[in-house]
């Protein structure tokens, strides 16, 4: 398909709309590669490609525009459901056929995503090194000596090399940050809650999340959209809601750590990359904010040192005691230890992790952001098979404390070292702040150059960012009458709204036919499988012209948030249940103007 063919998500959805390539081309090239990079220990399974061919000429029938994801290959970790594929946690003997997908996956189905395999990783996620599966070691494509980083490694290789555009992983300890640097690719870990965990194999169930790993911040996004919300399924879910990507503030304050804090184990060529990270982050305008890294090292340390290895034990517990060697011997002697820690010492750890997450909330409070390296170092296969544990625990220096403080974090490329070692940086902030740090970090990585991955396939321009509201402005959703050149339309002219773009929801919306005057639509949000994605406009309204606007809606219409195919959440139209009983179903259509110009016909 020649140098310019499309490689990040949004170039291959372009393509697939615009017709230059099809979600089937774009499957078959998929499997071509993996047979082309002939690395066996990448995938755990494989889909038959033929069925995958299938599901792809399908997707193409529907409507590209309300499927963010339209036609995409994706690689799901092997701790995650995905329906017609072994769930392995790369443990032969735990293996199991799920009855149905993981929520992430259904999610990312439901936006047009096809799942082609599962991944290899650390055995039951324990592990940020890639070498600990009876399946074998994947080869890091960009330099095959290194580990693979883990426990995601499987996916993160899947990314790197190309084989899909796009993977799941999964992070507790920096399991979806630390093989994204030795990828040289993108790693999201969302704040905890924001991704259903429903249908995941737990390591450590009160602090993991499913993690995102592509070739740009936009492309993470655009998953991260797809799939968050919450889940009634999952106790850890919670409902958060996720901002659009905006603009890159005037005045942005990373936090730094106090100079002699960092550690990189004797790597000067790590200590000298992450100086020009953050040299390039100042000529972007940021200001550095030193703080004190001392509490989060410390919280680091509970992680394995305290109560939460009890997490990983109970996990495994029954295999344990029933065939101990089916798990690979550096898992079992990380988790037995778990069986020895007492109800007394679970309290004492907790105790001590509220203190150290006030200390990180007044330490945050001082700049937006924190940049730090997102391991100190890289190790061989070798060395890691050498030394297992401790060189492990060294890959974790500045993860394992993020997931216990509830922040998330975006793993970034920021160089390639003069030895071909890639270097990484991390940007963390308090839960629900996943939107900043894509808006900052998408940023960074623009301004880096660096090639994508392990395929030197360069990055495209930033795309623009969606036209929005000013001000005080505030933006809604109409669906109906209100729509350019409908019947109510000069009610928004009158208060001077303007215009900002058309639009689709997410695709779990019905459209009833109400019995009005004039004639207007109720929509109505719905469980995925039975909803459809509507048409609307986005209109901007000053907040005083939105109160009027509002108060004067008569029931059984009123305003809620309405989700766009595009992950963002917006006021709009939405009508009360009871209101659709005996209504016509009109959301075949698509939208009001599509029903109305047929009703104009009859």
């Amino acid at each position: 398909m020649g140098s310019d063919t499309p490689e990040t998500v949004a170039d291959i959805v372009a393509a697939h709309r615009a017709g230059t390539m099809t979600p089937a081309q774009t499957v078959a090239r998929s499997y071509q590669r993996i047979r082309d990079h002939n690395d066996p220990a990448v995938f755990i399974s494989l889909r038959d490609e033929q069925d995958t061919l299938r599901e792809a000429e399908v997707l193409a029938s529907k409507d590209a525009a309300a499927l963010p994801l339209f036609g995409i290959p994706v690689a799901v970790k092997d701790n995650i459901d995905a329906l017609g594929l072994a769930t392995t946690a790369a443990c032969p003997t735990f293996s199991y056929s799920p009855a149905q997908d993981s929520t992430a996956v259904k999610k990312l189905r439901a936006a047009g995503a096809i799942i082609i395999g599962k991944t290899n990783l650390d055995q039951f996620a324990t592990g940020l090194v890639g070498v600990r599966s009876p399946y074998g070691i994947p080869v890091n494509p960009v330099r095959g000596d290194l580990v693979p980083g883990g426990s995601s490694s499987g996916s993160a290789v899947a990314v790197s090399a190309g084989l899909v555009p796009l993977a799941l992983g999964t992070d507790t300890a920096g399991s979806g940050r630390v093989p994204a640097m030795l990828n040289n690719i993108v790693g999201l870990k969302p704040s905890l809650g924001l991704i259903s965990n429903s249908g995941l194999v737990p390591a450590c169930r009160t602090l993991d999340c499913i993690s995102v790993f592509s070739l740009t911040v936009d492309d993470a996004m655009t998953a991260l959209t797809a799939m968050a919300g919450p889940d009634g399924t999952d106790p850890y879910s919670r409902d958060r809601p996720l901002a659009p990507i905006s603009a890159f503030p005037e005045k942005l304050r990373l936090g730094v750590p106090r100079n002699g804090q960092l550690i990189f184990f004797g790597d000067r060529a790590a200590e000298k990359a992450h100086g020009e990270a953050l040299q390039r982050w100042t000529q972007l305008g940021a200001t550095l904010v030193e703080f004190d890294l001392e509490p989060f090292y410390e919280t680091a340390r509970l992680l394995y040192e305290g109560p939460w290895v009890a997490e990983r034990y109970l996990v495994i517990r029954d295999l344990l005691a029933s065939s101990p060697d089916a798990i690979h011997p550096v898992t079992r002697e990380i988790t037995a230890a778990g069986a020895r820690l007492t109800a007394a010492d679970t309290f004492a750890s907790l105790y001590r992790l509220q203190a150290l997450r006030r200390a990180a909330e007044r330490t945050f409070a001082h700049f937006d952001a924190m940049v730090l390296p997102t391991a100190p170092t890289a190790y061989s296969t070798a060395q890691v098979l050498a030394n297992p544990i401790e060189l492990n625990s060294r890959l974790g220096t500045y993860t394992n404390f993020v997931n216990l403080l509830d922040l998330c974090g975006l793993a970034l490329p920021a160089a390639m070292r003069g030895d071909g070692i890639p270097f990484g940086i991390t940007l963390l902030a308090p839960a629900g702040r996943d939107a900043q740090l894509a808006s900052i970090g998408r940023v960074f990585h623009a301004d880096t150059k660096l090639a994508m991955g392990a395929r030197s396939a360069m990055q495209p321009a930033l795309a623009a960012l969606p036209v929005g509201a000013s001000g005080d402005e505030i933006i809604i959703a109409v669906v109906g009458a209100h729509l350019s050149g409908m019947a109510l339309n000069g009610e928004l002219q009158a208060l001077g709204a303007r215009l900002l773009e058309a639009t689709t929801t997410a695709p779990d919306y019905k459209l009833y036919a109400l019995d009005t005057v004039p004639p207007k639509p109720g929509m109505l949000r719905v469980d995925a499988d039975a909803g459809h994605s509507i048409k609307l406009e986005l209109w901007a309204l000053s907040a005083a012209a939105f109160g009027k606007f509002v108060a004067a809606i008569p029931p059984p219409l009123g305003i809620g948030t309405v989700r766009l195919a595009d992950g963002r959440g917006v006021k709009g139209f939405v009508v009360e249940p009871i209101a659709t009983d005996g209504a016509r179903d009109i959301s075949a259509y698509g939208g009001w103007r599509a029903f109305m110009a047929e009703k104009a016909t009859v």
